[in-house]
C-alpha cells in the first residue's frame, strides 16, 4: 500500500506542472497556472522535512487571494493526516472523498449508454469540449445521486464559447496521450422517442495521465438522467480506455459514499481518503 500511495502522491504533483509554476510554502506548494484555465490547488510538498503547518496555510491563503485564486487545498489522508486537524483549525472545511483504485479484472461496462469520446481534429471539437463543460457545471451544480429538475436547458443555458488558447491547450494533452474526455447519451429507444428531459449530452467525463498512472476526474450527470447508468458508462469507458493505452494503476476520488457506490459497481475499490479543503461559511472558535 505505501508504494500504491507513493505513486498517487507523484501523479498529484506532476499534473498540474505541465501548466503551471509553483511556488513553496514551509511544507506546502502551491501550483500557479500559467495562463487561461482552471485554477489549480495547493498541496503537500514531495519531500518537505516537516508537515504543513497553520502558518503555511494562513501563507497560501494570502497568496491565492493576492491572485485571485480559489483557496483550495488536496491531500491523500494516509499520506498526511495530521493535516486534517491543521486545515480545520485553520478555518478550512474539508471534504473526506472516498479514494478508489480500479481491479481491472473486475472492470464492467454498464449497458444503456451510448458514448463518444472527443476527438481533437474532428471539426465538432471546441463544441464537445463546450457542452463537456457545461454537463459538468450543471451536473456539480447540483451534487449527488438523486434525479432532479436541471436537464438539458439548463446544460444549453451554461455552454459558454471555449477561447482558442485553452482549445489549443487541449488538444496538445490529448495529442500527447494525457488526456481524454467522453460525452454519454442514452441508447436510442424504439419507442417512445426520448423525452426532451433526455436528449442529447447527458453525461461528461475526463482522465488525465502521467506515465502509468491515470486519473478519472469531472464525471458529471444531469441531475434529470440520472439513475440510469450513465456516470458509471463514462467511467468504465475512460477507465478502459487508460488500460488499452497501457496505464497500470487507474484511480478516482468520489465525492461521497453513495457516488462511490456507483464506482464501485464498474470495477473500483477503496483504498484511502483523499481531502479536499476549501473556507468553511462559519467562524473557527
Amino acid at each position: 500500500m505505501a508504494e500504491l500511495f507513493e505513486r498517487l502522491e507523484r501523479f498529484y504533483d506532476a499534473v498540474p506542472r505541465d501548466g503551471a509554476h509553483t511556488e513553496d510554502f514551509g511544507g506546502l506548494v502551491l501550483f500557479v497556472r500559467d495562463g487561461p484555465g482552471w485554477p489549480f490547488y495547493a498541496r503537500p510538498r514531495l519531500g518537505a522535512e516537516e508537515p504543513p503547518s497553520a502558518a503555511d496555510i494562513t501563507s497560501v491563503r494570502a497568496r491565492q487571494r493576492a491572485i485571485g485564486a480559489p483557496e483550495a487545498f488536496e491531500w491523500v489522508h494516509e499520506v498526511t493526516p495530521d493535516l486534517l486537524a491543521v486545515a480545520r483549525s485553520a478555518g478550512l472545511a474539508v471534504l473526506e472523498a472516498p479514494l478508489l483504485v480500479l481491479d481491472p479484472s473486475a472492470l464492467v461496462t454498464p449497458v444503456g449508454a451510448d458514448l463518444r469520446f472527443l476527438d481533437a481534429e474532428a471539426p465538432s471539437f471546441a463544441d464537445d469540449v463546450a457542452v463537456r463543460r457545461a454537463v459538468g457545471a450543471v451536473g456539480f451544480g447540483a451534487p449527488g445521486t438523486s434525479t432532479g429538475l436541471p436537464g438539458p436547458k439548463d446544460r444549453d443555458a451554461v455552454v459558454l464559447p471555449v477561447s482558442a488558447e485553452e482549445l489549443a491547450d487541449e488538444r496538445r494533452m490529448m495529442r500527447a496521450g494525457r488526456r481524454a474526455s467522453v460525452l454519454g447519451y442514452l441508447s436510442p429507444q424504439p419507442s417512445p422517442p426520448a423525452e426532451p428531459e433526455l436528449q442529447g449530452v447527458l453525461a461528461s467525463g475526463i482522465l488525465q495521465r502521467v506515465d502509468d498512472v491515470a486519473e478519472i476526474a469531472g464525471v458529471a450527470t444531469l441531475p434529470t438522467a440520472r439513475r440510469r447508468g450513465l456516470g458509471a458508462a463514462v467511467t468504465a469507458a475512460l477507465a478502459r480506455y487508460a488500460l488499452d493505452a497501457g496505464v497500470e494503476l487507474v484511480f478516482l476520488s468520489a465525492g461521497s459514499d453513495d457516488i462511490a457506490r456507483i464506482y464501485a459497481r464498474a470495477g473500483f475499490r477503496r483504498v484511502g481518503t483523499a481531502c479536499i479543503a476549501t473556507p468553511s461559511i462559519f467562524p473557527t472558535a
